[in-house]
């Protein structure tokens, strides 16, 4: 399938944006996974660093050793050829998820507000199949797209107070894992023990972008249960190769 060429974005001096699309979508994802691959088993010199986002390659460069010019040059030429090779085997996590109002404290304000009742709206979210698109907004803030429909709804106008830790968040439209305590308009709606991030741990970083996601409800005997095992440096989450 023919694709559009992607669009290059400075970011000062020292980053380009590599751009795929305007969306969340699948496969704009698949081709920004696709180059990030590419640059990290064949990196051209100069690079630093590259963050794959929903639709665009984060690309930190060090411009005393390639110019941005040649640098576009080396990254087109590996376009295609990523994009040919794209594909293959992916993670699917299973994540377990507590939906038990005393760990989602905004469940039934989320659910009233989509018509729905508490169960309806733990089932709607807790059978749909997620996409690790990004982290963001703070370390180890997990991005996910793949929420359905009937559970999308707008952000809070003003922000609530701070997370819990694993808190599940749904808002704009897609889901989210958030690692750490912080104020956000989104509504927690659920939580895991599971630490998605940990400095400890190698790699500090359990879900990795282009990995699919389900998650799986747990009560709140369980949950208690789970977080103390989590604490102790277990790994709570399945990981499935598909």
């Amino acid at each position: 399938m023919a694709h559009d060429p992607p669009r290059f974005c400075d970011q000062g001096e020292t980053a380009l944006s590599v751009e795929f699309g305007d969306r969340v979508d699948p496969a704009i994802h698949a081709r920004v996974m696709a180059l990030d691959s590419a640059l990290q088993i064949d990196p051209p010199v100069g690079l630093r660093e590259t963050t794959p986002t929903y639709r665009a390659l984060f690309v930190r460069y060090e411009p005393l050793e390639i110019d941005r010019t040649s640098l576009i040059e080396e990254i087109s030429a590996r376009v295609a050829n990523a994009l040919a090779t794209a594909g293959g085997e992916r993670r699917r996590w299973t994540i377990p998820c507590c939906y038990d109002p005393a760990c989602a404290e905004d469940i039934a304000e989320a659910a009233l507000a989509l018509g729905l009742s508490v169960d309806a709206l733990a089932r709607g979210h807790a059978s749909a199949d997620y996409r690790a698109y990004m982290y963001g907004f703070s370390p180890g803030w997990c991005y996910l797209g793949g929420l359905p429909d009937t559970l999308a709804l707008p952000r809070r106008l003003t922000p609530r107070g701070a997370t819990p830790p694993g808190a599940i968040l749904i808002g704009g439209g897609l889901s989210l894992v958030a690692a750490n305590p912080m104020p956000t308009g989104w509504y927690v709606v659920g939580r895991t023990p599971e630490k998605l991030f940990e400095l400890q741990r190698q790699p500090h970083f359990l879900i990795a972008p282009g990995d699919a996601i389900r998650f799986e409800p747990i009560d709140a005997a369980s949950f208690a249960a789970f977080e103390s095992r989590a604490a102790q440096g277990e790994t709570l989450a399945r990981c499935e190769s598909f």
